[in-house]
């Protein structure tokens, strides 16, 4: 690939490097010049762009992006559509991220044009949530680039080791003058613990803080099958010959190891009864807040081993207490940051069809389906999280054209008042934490599901792409993925009108997003344009 300016007489296919200002129309960066587009930025008096021209053996950003993020992913990880070379890893279940650290090395020291940033290994994540992206920084990496990367991903870089449900036994020890409180906080805590990885207490017993009794209790629960067995001492363990190692000893289990370098947490033991896994949990583990309990239970919830090597190898990272420096509290819930958009689907399937005549266009067949269903069919198989249809003309014939499927609906009593109502009717029940809503037209059979997923990977308002718009050959389309922010706008919407002048007057929030073909730009409401439809 090489960068330079470019007179324009010369720049059909190039990539502009630099976004450019051509009376009202804005090119941005990354943008394929077309042939139309030289022409109106000649008009504006632009002669020459600063742009790129890819070579023999270049891949493009995205089909780069995409091709190591392929490779690097492994079980339970979903790889978003790529956009602006960048593909984004979400989790798909709930666990633990496995990061091979080696192979993820080798792959960011290939080229300085490729990037894999993922979360530490071993971090908790919940579904939806990022684990990882792949940047490609320039507009295509050589081929011989993306195929080391690839050949260094013999196996996953990156997967998810997911929870899986336990029923676990809790022995808490007591001393003399113990408040009862103390103990059911201590039960309630470990219970939220357990639960938010998908696990629960199938027996909690409480006994004396002495060997004998701490013996008899963890026998007790490994022959009940409960794993792993955590032992509350009353008492922090300060030894491998105190009360709590010498109770599991007892039983006939064995100490592993005695602490760990991560604060809070150092007080843990680990061991083992035959092939049941005892914790020795310490004292901090009564508090909610992140603690290096948390780690060693974490992986054994997800099915991965903890040696006495892994407890010594927690220390970079294991500063976990509050410090003046970093005075903020460190609880569980700040781990659930990162996760990918809630984009809802908006069909509108309540117009009066009169530019197909009698018929609704809508309930037409297409491919032995009625046009609407592969339309809301398309949604459903999207990456965005709902899909509402909104009803008016027809309702109960519209609604039966879905049946089975999984949408909800919101009728549109004004429907003949125009597009603006079944706008405000759709964004109006839409779920308050909603990031933003795919407002798709009901006629439109030839968008496919990769389209609405590269509209919603390209959304990110942070980074000024609030309205993300498709294009085929510099033409503007259908469905537009609109940020929440908009939706105060669309309810003070009336009359027959849609929201496209919100999009003129928000120009620095729309992102064009090119597509492959032009089904963003086909509708089909009138029997010419019906007749045009591939029919088997």
């Amino acid at each position: 690939m090489k960068f330079g300016e470019i007179n324009l007489a010369g720049a059909i296919g190039a990539i502009l490097a630099h976004s450019v200002k051509a009376g009202k129309s804005k090119f941005k960066k990354g943008r394929v010049l077309s042939a139309s587009d030289v022409e109106t930025l000649q008009s504006a008096g632009v002669e020459t762009v600063f742009a790129a021209r890819l070579q023999p053996g270049d891949l493009v950003e995205d089909a780069a992006a995409r091709a190591v993020a392929d490779a690097a992913a492994g079980d339970g990880v979903r790889i978003s559509e790529p956009f602006t070379g960048r593909a984004n890893l979400y989790a798909e279940q709930a666990g633990l991220v496995v990061v091979d650290e080696a192979r993820l090395h080798e792959i960011n020291r290939l080229n300085e044009g490729l990037t894999i940033a993922t979360m530490r290994s071993h971090e908790r994540v919940s579904p939806r949530q990022m684990m990882a992206t792949v940047k490609v920084i320039p507009f295509a990496l050589p081929q011989k680039v993306v195929d080391a990367a690839c050949n260094a991903c013999g196996s996953p870089v990156l997967s998810i080791a997911p929870f899986t449900a336990h029923s676990v036994g809790l022995v808490m020890t007591r001393l003399l003058g113990m408040k009862e409180s103390l103990l059911k906080k201590t039960r309630a805590v470990m219970e939220q613990r357990l639960h938010d990885c998908g696990s629960e207490i199938g027996l909690s017993t409480t006994c004396g803080h002495e060997v004998g009794e701490i013996s008899r209790a963890i026998k007790a629960q490994n022959q009940l099958g409960l794993s792993p067995i955590l032992v509350f001492g009353a008492s922090a363990i300060v030894d491998r010959g105190d009360v709590v190692p010498a109770g599991l000893e007892a039983a006939g289990g064995e100490v592993l190891h005695l602490g760990m370098p991560v604060d809070p947490g150092n007080l843990l033991m680990l061991g083992t009864l035959g092939e049941t896994p005892v914790i020795g949990v310490p004292s901090c583990a009564r508090s909610p807040k992140l603690n290096g309990f948390d780690w060693v239970l974490e992986r054994i919830l997800a099915g991965l081993p903890v040696s006495p090597e892994n407890l010594m190898d927690m220390g970079a990272g294991g500063l976990l207490k509050e410090i003046p420096s970093r005075p903020r509290p460190r609880e569980r819930t700040t781990r659930q940051s990162g996760s990918a958009s809630k984009i809802a689907a908006l069909v509108l399937a309540a117009g009066r069809s009169t530019r197909m005549g009698v018929e609704n266009k809508l309930l037409k067949t297409v491919a032995g389906k009625a046009m609407l269903r592969l339309t809301v069919e398309t949604a459903i198989a999207s990456a965005a999280e709902k899909v509402t249809v909104v009803t008016g003309h027809q309702a109960d014939d519209v609604q039966a054209a879905l049946s089975g499927l999984a949408v909800n609906f919101v009728h549109n009593p004004d429907f003949k008042q125009g597009l603006s109502t079944s706008l405000k009717a759709g964004i109006g029940v839409l779920a308050e934490d909603c990031d933003g809503a795919i407002v798709i037209l009901g006629d439109m059979p030839l968008v496919t599901a990769p389209v609405l997923d590269t509209l919603i990977a390209a959304f990110d308002p942070v980074e000024g792409r609030s309205i993300c718009v498709p294009t085929f050959d510099g033409k503007r389309g259908n469905p537009i993925l609109w940020s929440a922010q908009y939706f105060p706008d669309f309810l003070a919407l009336s009359g027959d009108i849609g929201a496209k002048h919100l999009m003129s007057e928000n120009e620095d929030g729309v992102c064009e997003v090119a597509m492959p073909d032009s089904g963003v730009l086909l509708d089909f409401d009138t029997p010419e344009a019906f007749k045009t439809l591939n029919q088997p």
